[in-house]
Protein backbone atom coordinates (compact mmCIF):
# COMPACT_ATOMS: atom_id res chain seq x y z
CA UNK A 1 0.00 0.00 0.00
CA UNK A 2 1.48 3.41 -0.94
CA UNK A 3 2.16 5.98 1.79
CA UNK A 4 -0.31 8.84 2.30
CA UNK A 5 2.05 11.42 0.78
CA UNK A 6 4.28 10.74 -2.23
CA UNK A 7 7.12 13.05 -3.18
CA UNK A 8 8.33 13.16 -6.77
CA UNK A 9 12.01 12.79 -7.55
CA UNK A 10 13.76 13.47 -10.86
CA UNK A 11 16.71 11.31 -11.87
CA UNK A 12 17.60 12.74 -15.29
CA UNK A 13 21.07 14.13 -15.95
CA UNK A 14 22.14 16.98 -18.21
CA UNK A 15 25.11 15.10 -19.64
CA UNK A 16 23.18 11.98 -20.71
CA UNK A 17 20.38 14.15 -22.12
CA UNK A 18 22.84 16.29 -24.11
CA UNK A 19 24.39 13.18 -25.64
CA UNK A 20 21.03 11.51 -26.35
CA UNK A 21 19.55 14.62 -27.99
CA UNK A 22 22.70 15.15 -30.08
CA UNK A 23 22.90 11.52 -31.18
CA UNK A 24 19.23 11.25 -32.14
CA UNK A 25 19.46 14.60 -33.93
CA UNK A 26 22.40 13.41 -36.05
CA UNK A 27 20.55 10.21 -36.94
CA UNK A 28 17.49 12.27 -37.92
CA UNK A 29 19.56 14.38 -40.32
CA UNK A 30 21.37 11.37 -41.78
CA UNK A 31 18.04 9.62 -42.48
CA UNK A 32 16.54 12.78 -44.04
CA UNK A 33 14.06 13.15 -41.18
CA UNK A 34 12.68 9.60 -40.98
CA UNK A 35 14.40 8.91 -37.66
CA UNK A 36 12.56 11.84 -36.01
CA UNK A 37 9.79 9.50 -34.78
CA UNK A 38 12.30 7.17 -33.13
CA UNK A 39 14.23 10.17 -31.79
CA UNK A 40 11.15 11.67 -30.15
CA UNK A 41 10.24 8.29 -28.67
CA UNK A 42 13.69 7.85 -27.13
CA UNK A 43 13.68 11.37 -25.70
CA UNK A 44 10.21 10.93 -24.19
CA UNK A 45 11.20 7.63 -22.64
CA UNK A 46 14.16 9.34 -20.99
CA UNK A 47 12.07 12.24 -19.67
CA UNK A 48 9.27 9.98 -18.48
CA UNK A 49 11.55 7.46 -16.74
CA UNK A 50 13.30 10.29 -14.89
CA UNK A 51 10.02 11.41 -13.23
CA UNK A 52 9.51 9.14 -10.23
CA UNK A 53 6.47 9.71 -7.99
CA UNK A 54 7.08 7.73 -4.84
CA UNK A 55 10.28 6.40 -6.39
CA UNK A 56 8.43 4.58 -9.20
CA UNK A 57 9.22 5.94 -12.69
CA UNK A 58 6.69 6.84 -15.32
CA UNK A 59 6.79 4.72 -18.48
CA UNK A 60 6.33 5.89 -22.04
CA UNK A 61 5.43 2.99 -24.35
CA UNK A 62 4.71 4.84 -27.58
CA UNK A 63 5.68 3.06 -30.80
CA UNK A 64 7.70 5.11 -33.33
CA UNK A 65 6.23 3.06 -36.19
CA UNK A 66 2.76 4.21 -35.07
CA UNK A 67 3.98 7.78 -35.32
CA UNK A 68 5.46 7.31 -38.79
CA UNK A 69 2.36 5.63 -40.22
CA UNK A 70 0.10 8.22 -38.57
CA UNK A 71 2.20 11.02 -40.02
CA UNK A 72 1.91 9.58 -43.53
CA UNK A 73 -1.89 9.27 -43.19
CA UNK A 74 -2.14 12.85 -41.91
CA UNK A 75 0.08 14.20 -44.70
CA UNK A 76 -2.16 12.64 -47.37
CA UNK A 77 -5.27 14.09 -45.75
CA UNK A 78 -3.72 17.53 -45.19
CA UNK A 79 -2.38 17.68 -48.75
CA UNK A 80 -5.87 17.01 -50.09
CA UNK A 81 -7.58 19.37 -47.64
CA UNK A 82 -5.14 22.25 -48.04
CA UNK A 83 -4.86 21.80 -51.79
CA UNK A 84 -8.61 21.78 -52.46
CA UNK A 85 -9.40 24.49 -49.91
CA UNK A 86 -6.64 26.82 -51.12
CA UNK A 87 -7.65 26.33 -54.74
CA UNK A 88 -11.27 27.23 -54.01
CA UNK A 89 -10.35 30.16 -51.76
CA UNK A 90 -7.89 31.56 -54.31
CA UNK A 91 -10.48 31.30 -57.08
CA UNK A 92 -13.21 33.12 -55.15
CA UNK A 93 -10.73 35.65 -53.76
CA UNK A 94 -9.58 36.70 -57.24
CA UNK A 95 -13.10 36.46 -58.69
CA UNK A 96 -14.79 38.56 -56.00
CA UNK A 97 -12.03 40.71 -54.51
CA UNK A 98 -9.41 40.83 -57.28
CA UNK A 99 -6.66 39.85 -54.87
CA UNK A 100 -5.16 36.97 -52.88
CA UNK A 101 -5.01 38.53 -49.37
CA UNK A 102 -8.47 37.26 -48.40
CA UNK A 103 -7.59 33.76 -49.61
CA UNK A 104 -4.45 33.61 -47.46
CA UNK A 105 -6.33 34.89 -44.42
CA UNK A 106 -9.22 32.47 -44.84
CA UNK A 107 -6.78 29.64 -45.46
CA UNK A 108 -5.17 30.28 -42.08
CA UNK A 109 -8.59 30.58 -40.42
CA UNK A 110 -9.59 27.29 -42.03
CA UNK A 111 -6.55 25.59 -40.52
CA UNK A 112 -7.29 26.78 -36.97
CA UNK A 113 -9.84 24.01 -36.20
CA UNK A 114 -7.41 21.37 -37.52
CA UNK A 115 -4.58 22.78 -35.38
CA UNK A 116 -6.58 22.53 -32.15
CA UNK A 117 -7.92 19.12 -33.21
CA UNK A 118 -4.32 17.96 -33.72
CA UNK A 119 -3.22 19.26 -30.32
CA UNK A 120 -5.95 17.34 -28.51
CA UNK A 121 -5.32 14.15 -30.46
CA UNK A 122 -1.60 14.38 -29.71
CA UNK A 123 -2.32 14.77 -26.00
CA UNK A 124 -4.68 11.78 -26.13
CA UNK A 125 -2.03 9.60 -27.78
CA UNK A 126 0.68 10.61 -25.31
CA UNK A 127 -1.54 9.87 -22.30
CA UNK A 128 -2.65 6.54 -23.77
CA UNK A 129 0.99 5.52 -24.08
CA UNK A 130 1.97 6.63 -20.57
CA UNK A 131 1.89 4.29 -17.54
CA UNK A 132 2.69 4.54 -13.85
CA UNK A 133 2.69 1.57 -11.49
CA UNK A 134 1.61 -0.44 -14.54
CA UNK A 135 -1.65 1.55 -14.89
CA UNK A 136 -2.37 3.44 -18.10
CA UNK A 137 -3.47 7.03 -18.41
CA UNK A 138 -6.13 7.97 -20.92
CA UNK A 139 -8.13 10.78 -22.46
CA UNK A 140 -11.71 10.54 -23.70
CA UNK A 141 -12.50 11.44 -27.32
CA UNK A 142 -13.39 15.10 -27.70
CA UNK A 143 -10.98 16.66 -30.17
CA UNK A 144 -13.63 18.60 -32.12
CA UNK A 145 -15.21 19.85 -28.89
CA UNK A 146 -11.80 21.09 -27.78
CA UNK A 147 -11.26 22.65 -31.20
CA UNK A 148 -14.35 24.88 -31.27
CA UNK A 149 -13.97 25.78 -27.59
CA UNK A 150 -10.36 26.79 -28.22
CA UNK A 151 -11.37 29.02 -31.11
CA UNK A 152 -14.04 30.75 -28.98
CA UNK A 153 -11.72 31.22 -26.00
CA UNK A 154 -8.81 32.44 -28.12
CA UNK A 155 -11.05 34.94 -29.89
CA UNK A 156 -12.22 36.20 -26.50
CA UNK A 157 -8.61 36.59 -25.36
CA UNK A 158 -7.69 38.45 -28.57
CA UNK A 159 -10.70 40.78 -28.33
CA UNK A 160 -9.80 41.63 -24.71
CA UNK A 161 -6.10 42.12 -25.61
CA UNK A 162 -5.11 39.17 -23.45
CA UNK A 163 -6.91 40.27 -20.29
CA UNK A 164 -8.99 37.09 -20.22
CA UNK A 165 -6.09 34.75 -20.95
CA UNK A 166 -6.17 33.30 -17.38
CA UNK A 167 -9.84 32.44 -17.90
CA UNK A 168 -9.07 30.89 -21.29
CA UNK A 169 -6.29 28.79 -19.77
CA UNK A 170 -8.53 27.52 -16.96
CA UNK A 171 -11.51 26.76 -19.21
CA UNK A 172 -9.44 24.72 -21.65
CA UNK A 173 -7.66 22.90 -18.82
CA UNK A 174 -11.04 22.03 -17.28
CA UNK A 175 -12.12 20.53 -20.60
CA UNK A 176 -8.94 18.45 -20.96
CA UNK A 177 -8.53 17.42 -17.32
CA UNK A 178 -12.21 16.48 -17.01
CA UNK A 179 -11.69 13.88 -19.75
CA UNK A 180 -8.38 12.55 -18.41
CA UNK A 181 -8.14 9.23 -16.58
CA UNK A 182 -5.61 7.34 -14.53
CA UNK A 183 -6.80 3.79 -14.84
CA UNK A 184 -10.52 3.81 -14.16
CA UNK A 185 -10.38 7.02 -12.10
CA UNK A 186 -11.24 10.36 -13.70
CA UNK A 187 -9.42 13.64 -12.96
CA UNK A 188 -11.39 16.74 -12.04
CA UNK A 189 -10.05 20.27 -12.54
CA UNK A 190 -11.57 22.46 -9.86
CA UNK A 191 -11.32 26.21 -9.40
CA UNK A 192 -13.60 29.17 -9.88
CA UNK A 193 -13.41 31.50 -12.88
CA UNK A 194 -11.05 33.89 -11.09
CA UNK A 195 -8.57 31.20 -10.05
CA UNK A 196 -5.72 32.28 -12.32
CA UNK A 197 -6.15 36.06 -12.52
CA UNK A 198 -3.91 36.61 -9.49
CA UNK A 199 -1.18 34.58 -11.17
CA UNK A 200 -1.16 37.12 -14.02
CA UNK A 201 -0.78 40.26 -11.87
CA UNK A 202 2.97 40.67 -12.47
CA UNK A 203 2.26 40.66 -16.22
CA UNK A 204 -0.67 43.08 -16.08
CA UNK A 205 1.15 45.71 -13.98
CA UNK A 206 4.33 46.16 -16.08
CA UNK A 207 2.33 46.05 -19.33
CA UNK A 208 0.03 48.78 -17.96
CA UNK A 209 2.98 50.90 -16.83
CA UNK A 210 4.68 50.41 -20.20
CA UNK A 211 1.53 51.62 -21.94
CA UNK A 212 1.38 54.67 -19.67
CA UNK A 213 5.06 55.44 -20.30
CA UNK A 214 4.68 55.07 -24.07
CA UNK A 215 1.54 57.24 -24.13
CA UNK A 216 3.16 59.97 -22.01
CA UNK A 217 6.26 59.95 -24.21
CA UNK A 218 4.08 60.36 -27.29
CA UNK A 219 1.82 63.09 -25.92
CA UNK A 220 4.46 65.11 -24.05
CA UNK A 221 7.16 64.52 -26.69
CA UNK A 222 9.53 63.85 -23.81
CA UNK A 223 11.62 60.72 -24.46
CA UNK A 224 12.54 60.58 -20.76
CA UNK A 225 9.33 58.61 -20.23
CA UNK A 226 10.90 55.70 -22.06
CA UNK A 227 13.17 55.27 -19.02
CA UNK A 228 10.15 53.59 -17.43
CA UNK A 229 10.90 50.55 -19.58
CA UNK A 230 14.08 50.01 -17.55
CA UNK A 231 11.73 49.07 -14.69
CA UNK A 232 8.95 47.36 -16.58
CA UNK A 233 11.09 45.05 -18.77
CA UNK A 234 12.69 43.05 -15.92
CA UNK A 235 9.37 43.18 -14.07
CA UNK A 236 7.64 41.63 -17.09
CA UNK A 237 10.29 38.90 -17.30
CA UNK A 238 9.64 38.09 -13.65
CA UNK A 239 5.90 38.26 -14.33
CA UNK A 240 6.08 35.63 -17.07
CA UNK A 241 8.02 33.29 -14.76
CA UNK A 242 5.58 34.04 -11.93
CA UNK A 243 2.64 33.22 -14.23
CA UNK A 244 4.19 29.93 -15.24
CA UNK A 245 4.92 28.90 -11.65
CA UNK A 246 1.79 30.25 -9.98
CA UNK A 247 -0.68 29.09 -12.65
CA UNK A 248 0.85 25.59 -12.47
CA UNK A 249 0.58 25.62 -8.67
CA UNK A 250 -3.03 26.82 -8.61
CA UNK A 251 -4.29 24.44 -11.28
CA UNK A 252 -2.35 21.50 -9.82
CA UNK A 253 -3.70 22.06 -6.32
CA UNK A 254 -7.24 22.39 -7.72
CA UNK A 255 -7.03 18.98 -9.44
CA UNK A 256 -8.64 15.90 -7.92
CA UNK A 257 -8.33 12.20 -8.62
CA UNK A 258 -10.96 10.62 -6.41
CA UNK A 259 -9.72 11.33 -2.88
CA UNK A 260 -6.20 12.04 -4.15
CA UNK A 261 -5.01 15.65 -4.12
CA UNK A 262 -1.85 17.43 -5.20
CA UNK A 263 0.45 20.09 -3.77
CA UNK A 264 2.97 22.11 -5.74
CA UNK A 265 5.36 24.99 -5.06
CA UNK A 266 7.48 25.89 -8.13
CA UNK A 267 9.58 29.04 -7.74
CA UNK A 268 9.61 31.91 -10.28
CA UNK A 269 13.23 32.79 -9.53
CA UNK A 270 14.29 29.19 -10.11
CA UNK A 271 12.60 29.28 -13.53
CA UNK A 272 14.35 32.56 -14.37
CA UNK A 273 17.67 31.10 -13.20
CA UNK A 274 17.25 28.02 -15.39
CA UNK A 275 16.53 30.11 -18.48
CA UNK A 276 19.31 32.62 -17.70
CA UNK A 277 21.97 29.97 -17.14
CA UNK A 278 20.77 27.89 -20.07
CA UNK A 279 20.79 30.80 -22.53
CA UNK A 280 24.15 32.01 -21.23
CA UNK A 281 25.78 28.61 -21.74
CA UNK A 282 24.17 28.18 -25.16
CA UNK A 283 25.31 31.61 -26.36
CA UNK A 284 28.77 30.96 -24.95
CA UNK A 285 29.09 27.69 -26.85
CA UNK A 286 27.64 29.13 -30.07
CA UNK A 287 29.95 32.17 -29.92
CA UNK A 288 32.93 29.89 -29.38
CA UNK A 289 31.77 27.69 -32.26
CA UNK A 290 31.69 30.66 -34.66
CA UNK A 291 35.10 31.90 -33.52
CA UNK A 292 36.66 28.47 -34.03
CA UNK A 293 34.94 28.12 -37.42
CA UNK A 294 36.12 31.51 -38.70
CA UNK A 295 39.60 30.96 -37.34
CA UNK A 296 39.80 27.56 -39.00
CA UNK A 297 38.68 28.96 -42.36
CA UNK A 298 41.27 31.74 -42.28
CA UNK A 299 44.02 29.34 -41.26
CA UNK A 300 43.00 26.96 -44.03
CA UNK A 301 43.02 29.60 -46.77
CA UNK A 302 45.71 31.89 -45.47
CA UNK A 303 45.68 35.66 -45.08
CA UNK A 304 44.45 37.93 -47.86
CA UNK A 305 43.73 41.58 -48.39
CA UNK A 306 41.02 43.24 -50.38
CA UNK A 307 42.88 44.28 -53.54
CA UNK A 308 43.86 42.63 -56.82
CA UNK A 309 44.45 38.91 -56.82
CA UNK A 310 43.43 38.65 -53.19
CA UNK A 311 39.82 39.14 -54.31
CA UNK A 312 40.14 35.98 -56.39
CA UNK A 313 41.54 34.22 -53.33
CA UNK A 314 38.55 35.41 -51.30
CA UNK A 315 36.17 34.09 -53.97
CA UNK A 316 37.96 30.73 -54.02
CA UNK A 317 37.75 30.61 -50.25
CA UNK A 318 34.00 31.19 -50.26
CA UNK A 319 33.39 28.53 -52.91
CA UNK A 320 35.53 25.86 -51.25
CA UNK A 321 34.08 26.71 -47.83
CA UNK A 322 30.47 25.93 -48.82
CA UNK A 323 30.60 22.25 -47.67
CA UNK A 324 32.16 23.33 -44.39
CA UNK A 325 29.50 26.01 -43.88
CA UNK A 326 26.69 23.53 -44.63
CA UNK A 327 28.11 21.09 -42.08
CA UNK A 328 28.53 23.95 -39.63
CA UNK A 329 24.89 24.94 -40.11
CA UNK A 330 23.61 21.45 -39.33
CA UNK A 331 26.07 21.16 -36.44
CA UNK A 332 24.84 24.44 -35.00
CA UNK A 333 21.19 23.43 -35.42
CA UNK A 334 21.71 20.04 -33.77
CA UNK A 335 23.87 21.48 -31.02
CA UNK A 336 21.32 24.19 -30.23
CA UNK A 337 18.54 21.61 -30.00
CA UNK A 338 20.58 19.30 -27.77
CA UNK A 339 21.70 22.12 -25.46
CA UNK A 340 18.12 23.39 -25.14
CA UNK A 341 17.03 19.93 -24.01
CA UNK A 342 19.90 19.51 -21.56
CA UNK A 343 20.12 23.01 -20.08
CA UNK A 344 16.54 24.30 -20.23
CA UNK A 345 13.86 21.65 -20.84
CA UNK A 346 15.30 19.01 -18.52
CA UNK A 347 16.00 21.36 -15.56
CA UNK A 348 12.49 22.82 -15.90
CA UNK A 349 10.96 19.34 -15.91
CA UNK A 350 13.03 18.45 -12.85
CA UNK A 351 11.99 21.59 -10.97
CA UNK A 352 8.26 21.20 -11.62
CA UNK A 353 8.40 17.49 -10.78
CA UNK A 354 10.33 17.92 -7.54
CA UNK A 355 8.09 20.83 -6.46
CA UNK A 356 4.99 18.60 -6.61
CA UNK A 357 3.61 16.08 -4.09
CA UNK A 358 0.74 13.58 -4.24
CA UNK A 359 -1.48 13.71 -1.13
CA UNK A 360 -3.98 11.11 0.14
CA UNK A 361 -2.28 8.49 -2.03
CA UNK A 362 -2.95 5.49 0.23
CA UNK A 363 -5.78 4.21 -2.01
CA UNK A 364 -3.77 4.23 -5.25
CA UNK A 365 -3.65 0.44 -5.19
CA UNK A 366 -7.45 0.35 -5.60
CA UNK A 367 -7.33 1.98 -9.06
CA UNK A 368 -7.96 -0.60 -11.79
CA UNK A 369 -6.37 -0.89 -15.23
CA UNK A 370 -8.09 0.68 -18.25
CA UNK A 371 -8.30 -0.72 -21.77
CA UNK A 372 -5.61 0.24 -24.26
CA UNK A 373 -6.66 3.03 -26.63
CA UNK A 374 -5.89 2.38 -30.29
CA UNK A 375 -5.01 5.21 -32.68
CA UNK A 376 -5.15 5.13 -36.45
CA UNK A 377 -2.98 8.23 -36.86
CA UNK A 378 -1.15 8.53 -33.49
CA UNK A 379 0.24 12.08 -33.42
CA UNK A 380 0.18 12.33 -37.21
CA UNK A 381 -1.80 15.55 -37.54
CA UNK A 382 0.27 17.31 -34.86
CA UNK A 383 3.47 16.16 -36.58
CA UNK A 384 2.23 17.23 -40.02
CA UNK A 385 1.25 20.69 -38.76
CA UNK A 386 4.22 20.89 -36.34
CA UNK A 387 1.91 21.73 -33.40
CA UNK A 388 1.12 20.01 -30.14
CA UNK A 389 3.62 17.17 -30.61
CA UNK A 390 6.45 18.48 -28.47
CA UNK A 391 8.29 16.29 -25.98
Amino acid sequence: MPPAVLTISYSGGKGPMLWLALKTGVLTVLTLGFYRFWAKTRLRRYYWSAIRPGGIPLEYVGDPLEKLLGFLVAVVFMAFYIGIMNLLLMYFSFALLQGSVAAYFLSFVGLAPIIFFAQYRARRYILARTRWRGIRFGLDPGAWGFSWRSIVHWLLALVTLGLTWPLTTLWLEKYKAGRTYYGDQRFVQGGRRGLLFGAMKHVYYPVLLSGVGGAMAAFSENPAWFALFVLTTPWLIYGLAYWRAESFKRMTEAKELGVIRFQSSPKPWTIIGIYALGWFLMNLVISGFFLVLLGGLFLLHGNFGIDGADLDQLEDMLVTSVPVLVLAYFGLFLGYRAMAHAWITLPLAAHFAEATRIVNAADLHLIAQRDRDEFAEAEGFAEALDVGAAI
